[in-house]
């Protein structure tokens, strides 16, 4: 597979490398470092889309059974895609199948792979400190050109650049979960990342499928800006006892037309993600009334309730 530099307007052997948690490159290779426990998220859902649509990709993780686990997610949403797909040619959709798969390779030692790479896309724990660590090492072993990018979607951009040599080669890269469905890309360009990067990474974007929007480094960007004070509104509407969370969820599914309520939402997205994202505004502008803290959130989080992955929320789930 032929290889590009950097800044021309097709990108395909791309590189992404980053650790997981939780649980959101034409020519460029990629690569995945996601160092932590293994459970079907977005982040592999990432590299299925980026292997569909030609590019090569190379998962990187902690242990051979967690990467084994992921493909075997992956193979299993493609065959699903597949199905759908290639609904009147069962031979195609298993031909494509393979062939996404054979695009996908594994390693577990991140350095190995960042050097051959030529976009590094980052989607590890919202922690700045660990962000940092993992991109002042990388930055040790990437080649020259490679862009660095992070799929934060609560950090300055600029603070984990920062802890790297290639401020103009770095930028934020949003993607929304679920990936093969949600067409939206936030493309972040700080005061230091360069025209080149940026149009590279639109680009790249594209070659997804998704619609790139262009955000300046501000806490949330555009969609989380909007809709995680919509989100703590919601909740303070509640703690009020204005109105039941039930009312509310349908007022704003038959009044707006929005096809989840806000506590449907909360309890999908993570109760504990969205008390994350509300703390680390709160510490940066606490006087902002849209960024105060939920004693509801709070104590639900304390009890380990986090929503639909934990078996209860603002909802309970079988």
């Amino acid at each position: 597979m032929c290889r590009t530099a950097l800044g021309v307007t097709t990108l395909q052997d791309l590189g992404v490398c980053w650790r997981k948690e939780h649980d959101p490159a034409e020519m460029l290779r990629v690569g995945r470092a996601e160092l932590g426990g293994w459970k079907p998220s977005w982040e592999a859902i990432v590299k299925e889309v980026a292997a569909a649509t030609g590019h090569t990709v190379v998962l990187v993780d902690q242990t051979e059974d967690i990467l084994a686990k992921s493909k075997k997610g992956i193979e299993e949403s493609l065959r699903k895609v597949a199905k759908k797909k290639f609904a009147e040619n069962p031979k195609a959709g298993d031909e494509f199948v393979e062939k996404t798969l054979s695009t996908i390779a594994t390693s577990t030692d991140a350095a190995s792979v960042v050097h051959s790479t030529d976009l590094v896309v980052e989607a590890i724990v919202e922690n700045l400190k660990v962000k940092n660590e993992l991109f002042k090492r990388l930055d040790k072993f990437a080649a020259e050109h490679t862009i660095f990018a992070s799929n934060t979607s609560s950090l300055q951009i600029t603070s984990i650049a920062n802890a790297t040599t290639r401020q103009d080669r770095f930028a934020g890269l949003h993607f929304f979960n679920p990936v093969p469905v949600m067409k939206l890309v936030e493309v972040i360009k700080t005061p230091m990342t360069s025209q080149k990067t940026f149009e590279s990474l639109v680009d790249f974007s594209k070659a997804l499928g998704k619609h790139p929007v262009s955000c300046k480094d501000t806490p949330g960007f555009i969609v989380n800006r909007l809709l995680v004070p919509y989100l703590m509104e919601a909740i303070r509407l509640y703690e009020r006892g204005d109105a039941s969370k039930e009312d509310i969820d349908t007022a704003m599914k038959l009044g707006a037309g929005y096809p989840m309520g806000p506590f449907e939402l909360l309890d999908y997205v993570g109760l504990d993600t969205t008390k994350f994202i509300v703390d680390g505004w709160h510490e940066m502008d606490a006087e902002n009334p849209l960024h105060q803290p939920s004693p509801s959130l709070n104590k639900l989080v304390a009890e380990n309730k986090f929503g639909k992955k934990t078996g209860e929320g603002f909802y309970k789930y079988k």
